[in-house]
């Protein structure tokens, strides 16, 4: 039956991280490292806000923005934090979790023959995403000596008339790269000598270390062509509840709002009136979290270097990259070994794009006694194959 399945379907490989998380799954004794979710639950106060949602009969469709109060938490959240105002009324939508807000995005902006310049290593739905609304997947690469930031000249190099579209993913999944103002200036500039539109994932935003996030719409010139994709999925441990926002001029909101509203309807209605409260009653179990996040962070990037795995420092998000060359084996067999021989489960680099071979990626959203068994883990199997 696949004639049935259409040719932009059929382009598109199963997911790199799937794979490696269904084995797992099956496995008794593993330690995973693979799928980046956080170990906590939602905060207190946003569960019973959920519940009372429920209990009051708060079940029905909402506004296809998302409801006004929540629209309008948003806004004041993103200026506390940024100092840039969104209107709730015409500039902010309420997306089912980031991966919502990137279809929307793709399906509303890019046309067939558009090309969307992807810095990567990126998250492995950026490229399909832009296959499914019939455009043209651009990777730029990025390398460790660089701490895996793109450059605005790399970018540069690989523009043609056909690009339309810049989408960048920093803090990054999978490497934990944070871009610098210097290069975000950069890279700005040429969105604005080519004409080209910024899609900017910012989902790890409330999770860098030692360094400040730089909301991308913030850069000179940059807010009337920048859509800023964001969500509490990481930050709020709330992955289950789908909640996302898409910022950014009103007209293309409102293009991506039209989609919304054939295919979607509405973001979940609990979920919606769960994160009112949440944002009402502040940030305090972010920081808890995040400095946690930190703790492991650390343990687990000096833990690969004296393992024998080179590993930049991750700034942000909760993903380390180590190279794993000198064991011999390439990023698959690494993976697939170790999973078998010392049920520890990591995600090959190559399937978040090419600049990933020779590396893993290592989720830390896990507890820290986990972690040390997972190195240890690590450990003898590295000695085995050194």
């Amino acid at each position: 039956m696949k004639h049935f399945i259409s040719q932009r379907v059929q382009r598109v490989p199963p997911s790199g991280i799937r794979k490696f998380f269904d084995i797992a799954a099956t496995m008794e004794d593993v330690i995973s490292l693979g799928i980046g979710e956080p170990d906590f639950t939602s905060p207190e106060n946003i569960r019973e806000a959920g519940i009372e949602s429920l209990k009051n009969g708060k079940t029905g469709y909402t506004s296809n923005l998302g409801i006004i109060e929540l629209r309008e938490a948003v806004a004041d959240y993103v200026e506390q934090l940024y100092g840039i105002r969104y209107d709730p009324d015409s500039e902010i939508l309420i997306t089912v979790g980031v991966s919502e807000g990137m279809y929307l995005a793709m399906s509303a902006f890019i046309d067939p023959r558009d090309e969307v310049i992807i810095p990567e290593p990126a998250y492995v739905s950026y490229a399909p995403e832009v296959v499914f609304a019939e455009g043209h997947p651009i990777y730029v690469p990025t390398f460790v000596k660089d701490d895996f930031q793109v450059t605005a000249e790399t970018i540069e190099k690989h523009l043609t008339p056909h690009t339309k579209a810049i989408l960048i993913g920093y803090p990054n999944n999978p490497t934990g790269a944070v871009l610098t103002r210097e290069n975000m200036l950069t890279i700005a500039r040429i969105a604005e000598k080519y004409d080209l539109l910024v899609i900017s994932d910012e989902i790890y935003d409330r999770l860098v270390y030692g360094t400040d996030h730089i909301q991308f719409a913030t850069l000179p010139g940059m807010r009337e062509r920048t859509i800023v994709l964001s969500g509490f999925s990481k930050s709020h441990a709330m992955t289950g509840w789908r909640l996302g926002y898409a910022v950014g001029p009103a007209p293309l909101i409102a293009a991506m709002a039209k989609i919304h509203q054939y295919t979607i309807m509405s973001a979940p209605t609990v979920a919606q009136f769960a994160m009112l409260r949440g944002l009402a009653e502040g940030d305090t179990p972010v920081l808890r979290m995040r400095d946690e996040y930190n703790r492991r962070r650390m343990m687990l990037y000096e833990g690969f270097n004296q393992i024998g795995l080179p590993c930049f420092e991750p700034k942000g998000a909760f993903y380390a990259f180590p190279n794993i060359e000198v064991t011999g084996l390439d990023e698959y067999n690494f993976c697939e070994k170790l999973l078998e021989e010392e049920q520890v489960a990591v995600i090959p680099g190559t399937a978040f794009g090419p600049s990933g071979k020779g590396h893993v990626r290592a989720c830390y959203a896990t507890g820290y006694d986990k972690l040390e068994e997972a190195l240890d883990r690590i450990d003898r199997f590295v000695r085995r194959y050194t």
